[in-house]
């Protein structure tokens, strides 16, 4: 076999894996046979080797591949001759990176979604009801605060992967491995500055985390990615599971760092919806102390924020949402406010007792629950 059969052989091959690709986006079925059965076998093969290596392969990866690209681009424009071949090298190079992108984690993005998934209907509720839902909110909030202190890394896992492992069946998630362990981020104050305290790093399954987190995120941004790395894509959904599986630990620390999470989203709600008296009200019997540290933290990133990359970040990351079936883009993220209020529905609706294995703390609702069977 000569090289001009071998390249025509790769790009057949590559063609294919991106029609694949295509034909799955657009049929939700198959999103979710990848995401059940395909991806926690790829998962564990990739995460096994990503674990032998004490930081971000992923990282390392795309800033290698990144450099890479740009000196054979400049490198093409700088020498006469070969450009077609070399462009062509690039395309086709960028071409499987796509198609790994996908394969690793992102066909996760295709999957049924949430209520399709569940046994939950999406809720509708007047206004009664969501001021009811707030103030029940902030009661729980105030009675849960715990003074900032950073727990070890190794317990806040362990927690995370203990409610993950409870509530696996009954939202359909990959089954966490014996040890959930984030990397830090290489670059931490470069992602400080576009607000970004986490992500998922698909190449390698690996989820990393901003290594200057405070220690009131750290649990709940810990479970928030960490649903990334069982197959979750929206950011909402994965919201939602960081706020219950830390609002249901032992721990009264990571509890409140799952309510702390969604009071931005919870309060930019209400701010909307009600009048500017009653937000005002519902405001004021906030815990002075909560209230503080939510300013101090807002204070603490944006001294680290720059506007103009943030910006770029920003509405580059919020095409790529939209280009991945998920359509409202970056408010995917408050959209976690309407899965609380569908699960404070279900929740009141269905009363599931506590198991002893599961040891649940209280909902939001205000019931005592464990993971119901699926």
């Amino acid at each position: 076999m000569n090289k001009k059969q071998r390249k025509i052989i790769e790009l057949t091959v590559l063609l294919l894996c991106i029609l694949l690709i295509q034909f799955i986006r657009h049929f939700p079925a198959a999103g979710e046979f990848y995401a059940q059965h395909i991806y926690p076998l790829i998962a564990s093969f990739l995460s096994a080797f990503s674990s032998l290596f004490p930081f971000s392969i992923g990282d390392c990866f795309l800033f290698i591949a990144s450099a890479g690209i740009l000196g054979y681009f400049i490198k093409t424009l700088w020498k006469k001759g070969k450009r077609k071949r070399r462009l062509g090298n690039i395309a086709l190079f960028l071409g499987w990176i796509y198609v790994w992108f996908y394969f690793a984690w992102g066909l996760n993005y295709f999957r049924e979604n949430y209520y399709a998934r569940t046994t939950i209907s999406p809720a509708t509720y007047t206004a009664e009801d969501f001021k009811r839902f707030l103030a029940d909110y902030i009661t729980r909030l105030n009675a849960g605060y715990e003074p900032a202190q950073f727990l070890p890394p190794s317990v806040v896992s362990e927690e995370i992967r203990k409610g993950y492992t409870n509530w696996k069946d009954t939202f359909k998630l990959t089954t966490p491995p014996s040890v959930l362990k984030p990397k830090t981020m290489l670059f931490s104050s470069l992602f400080s500055k576009v607000g970004v305290s986490g992500y998922m790093g698909p190449f390698f399954t690996e989820f990393n985390l901003n290594r200057e987190l405070r220690p009131e995120e750290y649990p709940s941004v810990f479970a928030h990615e960490a649903a990334h790395r069982l197959g979750v894509s929206s950011e909402a959904e994965a919201n939602f599971y960081a706020w219950l599986i830390c609002t249901q630990s032992e721990i009264p620390q990571i509890r409140h760092s799952g309510n702390f999470m969604v009071m931005g989203h919870i309060l930019g709600n209400a701010s909307r919806l009600l009048p500017p008296e009653e937000y005002r009200y519902f405001l004021s019997t906030i815990r002075p102390e909560i209230l503080e540290q939510y300013k101090s933290r807002q204070e603490y990133w944006q001294q680290k924020y720059s506007p103009g990359i943030g910006k770029i970040q920003n509405y580059i990351y919020n095409l790529f949402l939209k280009s991945n079936r998920i359509s409202s883009g970056l408010k995917n993220y408050s959209e976690v406010v309407g899965l609380l209020l569908s699960w404070q529905r279900y929740s009141s609706l269905n009363k599931p007792t506590i198991s002893p294995k599961t040891a649940a703390k209280e909902s939001i609702s205000g019931n005592k629950i464990s993971a119901p069977a699926s």
